[in-house]
Order: C-alpha cells, then sequence, then structure tokens
C-alpha cells in the first residue's frame, strides 16, 4: 500500500504545495523551476538517498574516535567481531521501526488522520499501536538518549578543538561550542538536512581514512603492546561503545516522516551500516595495530598523532560534522518541546527557535559536569541504547503482531529473507536476552564502574579531562600490565 503523500509546510519552513506538486501532482510554473530546484538540491530532502545520507551520517561521529580506545579495551578479534554483530543488530531493529511506523501510519489514514503539520514521532508510533504505557516508556527513554546524545557531542568538540588550539581548556571551549550547537534551533526539521548529510559524511569518510593511513604511516610505537582483553570491566565497557555505535535509531523515525515515499526506508539503514564498516573497521583496527595499550589512557584517538596540517583538517572536519550531529540528536527533543507547549504547528521560524532554546541549556550544564569522552559513550549505550534501539523496538514488534489477525492485515508482511512470524519471533527474543543480559546487564555494570572511577579521578567539571602529554614509548605498559 503506498502512503499518501502529505505536506508539512508548518514543520519545513517556505516549502510550498507547488513544490510537493513536483512529485506528482501537477507541473511546477516555468518561471519558479530554477528556484525550486537550487531551493529542493540544499534545504528539502526527502528522497531514498536524503535518508541514506541521514542515517551514515548520524552513525559515524565522534564515534570514530572513541572506537580505537574500544579495541585496547577488548583486543583486535572481538573488536571487529562485535562492530559486524551489533551493526547487522543494529540494522534489524532498524528494520522493525521502520515496519512498525508503516504501520501506525497506515492505521491512522485509514481513519482520515492528516500529518500535515505534525511530525511523527517513535513515542507515538508506540502510543498508537500499544497504548500510553509504550509511550511513557518510548519517550522516557528516547528523550534521554538523545539529551545524552546532544551532551557527547558537545564533550566531543572541546575535546577535538583542544588539539588545535590547547590556548583554552576542554571546560571554555565547551561554553564555546554551547553556544555555537544553540544554533540549531534555527533548522526546521529533517528535511532541512540534505547539504549537511552529504557534507558530514564526506567529512566523517575523510577521518576515518585520515587515521587509518596516518596510523600505518607513524607506524607501531616502539614496545607496542596489544594485550586486551584483561580485565572484564574494560572488556564490557568496550562492548558498550560498540553497541552505541550502531545505534542512531532514535531518529529513525523521524527520518521516516521527512521521506516523501517513507515505506522505502526498510533496508537503507542496512546499506548505511554497510558503507560505515568500511570506515569504522580500517580506523579502528589500524589505530590499535600501531598503539595498542596506549589507547587505554587515550579515548580521543586525536591526541596519540602527530599535529599535521592533515591533523588539523581532520579535527575541524570533525568539528563541522559534530554540529551537524548534534543537531541531529536535538531536533526530535525540539519536535517534543514544541508539542508539550503548543507550539509545534507555529509557521514563524523566528518563534519556533526561540521556543526551542530551553533544551539547549541543560545539555550545555551535563556537558560541562560529564566531560569524559569516551566512557560517556559506554554509559549511554548501556543504560538507554540497550532498551531504545534493541530491546524496545524488539518487544513492540512482538507485541504488535501477536494476534494472528494483525499478522494478516499487516501493512508490511515478514521481509524476503526471514519470511515466516515464527522466525521473526525468534530473531527478536534473541535481541532481547542477548541485549538485556551482554548490553544492560554486563556492558551497565562494566560501564558504570568505569564513569565512577573517572568521575574519582577526574571530579566532576572537570576543567580540562585528560589534558596531559601523550606517554612517552617508555611508558607504555608491558604485555598484561594496566
Amino acid at each position: 500500500m503506498e502512503l499518501p503523500k502529505v505536506s508539512e509546510e508548518a514543520i519545513v519552513a517556505s516549502r510550498s504545495d507547488t513544490e510537493l506538486d513536483e512529485f506528482g501532482k501537477e507541473e511546477i510554473p516555468k518561471e519558479d523551476q530554477a528556484m525550486l530546484s537550487v531551493k529542493s538540491l540544499l534545504w528539502h530532502g526527502g528522497s531514498v538517498y536524503d535518508a541514506w545520507f541521514s542515517c551514515a551520517s548520524n552513525q559515524v561521529a565522534q564515534v570514530l574516535l572513541t572506537l580505537p580506545y574500544s579495541f585496547s579495551q577488548m583486543g583486535m578479534a572481538s573488536g571487529l567481531v562485535l562492530q559486524i554483530f551489533y551493526g547487522l543488530m543494529g540494522s534489524w531493529t532498524a528494520y522493525l521501526i521502520s515496519v512498525l511506523y508503516v504501520e501506525y501510519r497506515t492505521r491512522r489514514e485509514k481513519e482520515n488522520v492528516s500529518f500535515k503539520n505534525h511530525v511523527i514521532q517513535w513515542f507515538e508510533v508506540l502510543d498508537g499501536l500499544l497504548g500510553p504505557y509504550w509511550k511513557a516508556v518510548g519517550l522516557a527513554f528516547n528523550c534521554t538518549f538523545l539529551l545524552f546524545g546532544s551532551v557527547i557531542q558537545l564533550i566531543a568538540c572541546a575535546s577535538n578543538i583542544y588539539y588545535i588550539n590547547d590556548h583554552l581548556d576542554k571546560r571554555t571551549w565547551t561554553y564555546i561550542f554551547g553556544a555555537c550547537c544553540a544554533t540549531t534551533v534555527f533548522i526546521p526539521s529533517f528535511h532541512n538536512y540534505r547539504i549537511w548529510s552529504f557534507l558530514g559524511l564526506g567529512m566523517t569518510t575523510y577521518t576515518a581514512w585520515f587515521l587509518t593511513i596516518a596510523a600505518f604511516l607513524h607506524g607501531q610505537v616502539p614496545g607496542v603492546a596489544h594485550s586486551g582483553p584483561t580485565k572484564m570491566v574494560l572488556y564490557f565497557t568496550g562492548a558498550t561503545n560498540i553497541l552505541y555505535t550502531f545505534g542512531g535509531h532514535a531518529v529513525t523515525v523521524e527520518i521516516m516522516h521527512a521521506m516523501w515515499k517513507p515505506q522505502k526506508f526498510k533496508y537503507i539503514y542496512l546499506l548505511a551500516t554497510l558503507y560505515v564498516f568500511t570506515l569504522t573497521l580500517p580506523s579502528a583496527s589500524a589505530m590499535y595495530w600501531a598503539f595498542g595499550d596506549r589507547l587505554l589512557d587515550h579515548s580521543n584517538a586525536f591526541s596519540l598523532l602527530p599535529k599535521t596540517r592533515w591533523r588539523d583538517a581532520a579535527v575541524v572536519l570533525m568539528l563541522i560534522h559534530q554540529f551537524i550531529t548534534f543537531g541531529f540528536a536535538c531536533t526530535p527533543l525540539y519536535f517534543v518541546w514544541e508539542k508539550v507547549i503548543g507550539m509545534h504547528d507555529t509557521k514563524s521560524i523566528a518563534v519556533r527557535a526561540l521556543a526551542r532554546l530551553p533544551i539547549v541549556i541543560p545539555i550545555w550544564f551535563l556537558a560541562i559536569m560529564f566531560p569524559f569522552f569516551g566512557p560517556i559513550n559506554s554509559a549511554v549505550g548501556a543504560l538507554l541504547v540497550s532498551f531504545t534501539v534493541y530491546i524496545i523496538p524488539s518487544l513492540a514488534h512482538m507485541i504488535t503482531y501477536r494476534h494472528a489477525s494483525s499478522r494478516k492485515n499487516a501493512a508490511e508482511k515478514p521481509p524476503f529473507f526471514l519470511p515466516s512470524w515464527a522466525g521473526m519471533y525468534a530473531v527478536n527474543l534473541f535481541v532481547v536476552v542477548w541485549v538485556l543480559v551482554v548490553g544492560f546487564g554486563f556492558g551497565g555494570w562494566a560501564s558504570l564502574t568505569n564513569f565512577i572511577r573517572q568521575i574519582g579521578t577526574f571530579g566532576l567539571f572537570a576543567k580540562c579531562y585528560q589534558c596531559g602529554k601523550p606517554p612517552s614509548a617508555a611508558s607504555v605498559p608491558p604485555p598484561g600490565h594496566h
């Protein structure tokens, strides 16, 4: 069933009905074609390609710089295997979310509900399919995850710029970048990230291959040791960082809703993940090969590479991309806040931007309070991503289609590679049990232990987290020693 094309004129500023007609209603007047084509090229994205760029760009941001740190905690073999494992598992649950979105929207449109001035979000899908209790759980986990996802981007900005300009401490840089990232309040919706998503993926592609090539050119440090894994707490901390890596689902529904034909989203996340593998696997393994155990005390990969114009270019590009990713994480929060205060259908960009500003303030404060680049990824992965991205979508899918009638009338049937409902239930149950035990259980214990250790070592509101000089070759710990 093909879903009707609905406009979002209040959400996407200046998008006219005439422009929507480009996709099949009536022709655009010739005198407006040039202006609209430029506007569409840079501003109004809703194609399959836009969704792919958004998913791929949103997956790989500062986590590129923390994956080598995870490899040092887990060892090379586990790092490679778990990246592929969690990447495929994340693609599966993104598929489930897309199926549930189409199911919800199909049911609502049969009731003649219009989404003309409304962006559908994940908690609304849960509410429509499963009721208010699921809505409350989805809203709590999703918003908390997005909040800390935004916090992580601010921390990453301060951590990265410090390697270009260390005249200011990281806390001061967090103040500065908090103000810069607050300008994302002016970006209306995910339609308007077309050019940013394209540029963002180019920036992370450069950074990933810079890390790979720079590590090989640098060569292995004298006395390099690859002793991981040596401790369970380190192993599961690294594992939950990888769990976090492939957990960009908190914005999946918003990206789908921005598409002209959201039912085509089904396999986009998998295709985006396959591309992300070409960035994360080579860069993390090359850095770990070159620096080994030294990465245990350097959660940002930039800190171990010599200062060159190539490295500085990678830092600048990552800073720009982190600004984009901050907007990705914050935009769903903006939508939720607009709905709470009754401003979601306001057409004025300036008024909506002003209404959104209170969302930025707690993010700013938390980034200054917990500046632990690397460990915070693992904590967020274990406590929030495990439920938001993996457990809740799997359970929601099983419960939505628990009755034979709901399976018979499903808007989306099981995929071609797993054509039975029993097979889907088996996969979903495996995801729930695995993530609950390994991701939330062991991962939560390990990441919280490591996080508390960072607080004990550096303190809250640390002025400059891990700002010391890189250790000399003589100080690299011998194999098996930490």
